[in-house]
C-alpha cells in the first residue's frame, strides 16, 4: 500500500531558517534506507508561508493571496508537482485547475531545493518546482469528483504534461482512512480520522510503499525521533485508483 506522511510546518521553518546540518545528515540516512529499498516513491519539503500562494474560488471568481499567512483550511485531497519558470506561470495553471473544481481552494508551495538548505550552491537559472495542493472538500471526502470534473482534470493534466509542467501527481483517500499523530518529546497521541479541518500548513511529505497502517505508524515514530521528538504528522493512504 502507498501512504503519504505529511509533517506540519513549525516556527523554525516558517521563519525561513534551514535545518541544522546534523538533522539534514540524520534525515538523509533515515530516508536513504527507503530510497535504497525502492520504497520511497516521492517526497519533498516546503518553504515557509512567505513562499506560498493561496487561491480561493467562490462563485466563479478567483482570489489570489500571497504569503506570509497562517494556516486555515489545510486538509489536502490531491497534490501535483509542477516545474515552471515563474510563480505567475504556476498561478495560471492553478487558476485553470481550480475553475474545473468550482468553489474550493488551492495552495501553491515552493519546494525546498538542496541550495535552499545550504547543501550545495544554486545552479544558474534553475527551474522553479511548485507543489499544487488541492484542498479537500465535501466531494473529495465523500469519495471523489464528478465524472465531468474527472474528465476535465484528466485533459488539463495531459496538457500540462505535454507542456513539460506536470512532473507527477497523486490523489489521497478520504481523511476517514487517516491517522493524525501528535508527538511531544517522543510521546505519541493518535487521532483517528475523519478530520473536519486541519489548521497547520504542510511542511513536507513522503510517499512510501508499506505493508499497511501499522508499518506506517512505526515509520512515523522513527521519523519523529530523528526529527527531535516533537511534531505533528498525518498519515493518509494514497487513492489506489490513482
Amino acid at each position: 500500500m502507498r501512504f503519504m506522511m505529511m509533517h506540519k510546518n513549525d516556527p523554525h521553518t516558517e521563519a525561513g531558517l534551514p535545518p541544522p546540518m546534523e538533522l539534514i545528515v540524520k534525515m538523509g540516512e533515515f530516508i536513504g534506507e527507503f530510497a535504497r529499498s525502492g520504497r520511497l516513491l516521492d517526497g519533498a519539503g516546503l518553504g515557509g508561508s512567505k513562499t506560498r500562494t493561496r487561491l480561493v474560488f467562490r462563485d466563479g471568481r478567483c482570489t489570489v493571496k500571497h504569503g506570509p499567512y497562517r494556516g486555515e483550511h489545510e486538509l489536502p485531497a490531491a497534490m501535483l508537482l509542477l516545474k515552471v519558470r515563474t510563480r505567475e506561470e504556476a498561478i495560471g495553471w492553478a487558476e485553470r485547475y481550480g475553475k474545473i473544481l468550482g468553489d474550493g481552494e488551492i495552495e501553491l508551495g515552493k519546494i525546498n531545493e538542496p541550495w535552499d538548505l545550504g547543501v550545495m550552491p544554486a545552479p544558474e537559472n534553475p527551474p522553479l518546482q511548485i507543489l499544487l495542493i488541492e484542498k479537500a472538500d465535501r466531494a473529495t471526502e465523500a469519495g471523489g469528483r464528478s465524472p465531468k470534473q474527472k474528465a476535465e482534470l484528466t485533459r488539463l493534466k495531459t496538457e500540462m504534461t505535454a507542456a513539460g509542467v506536470l512532473v507527477r501527481s497523486l490523489r489521497l483517500g478520504p481523511s476517514a482512512e487517516a491517522k493524525r499523530l501528535v508527538f511531544t518529546n517522543n510521546d505519541m497521541r493518535m487521532i483517528d480520522g475523519p478530520f473536519a479541518e486541519s489548521k497547520e500548513l504542510i511542511g513536507g511529505f513522503a510517499v512510501l510503499e508499506l505493508s499497511g497502517m501499522e508499518e506506517a505508524l512505526e515509520v512515523c515514530r522513527q521519523y519523529a525521533e530523528v526529527s527531535g521528538g516533537t511534531l505533528e504528522c498525518d498519515i493518509r493512504p494514497v487513492d489506489p485508483n490513482d
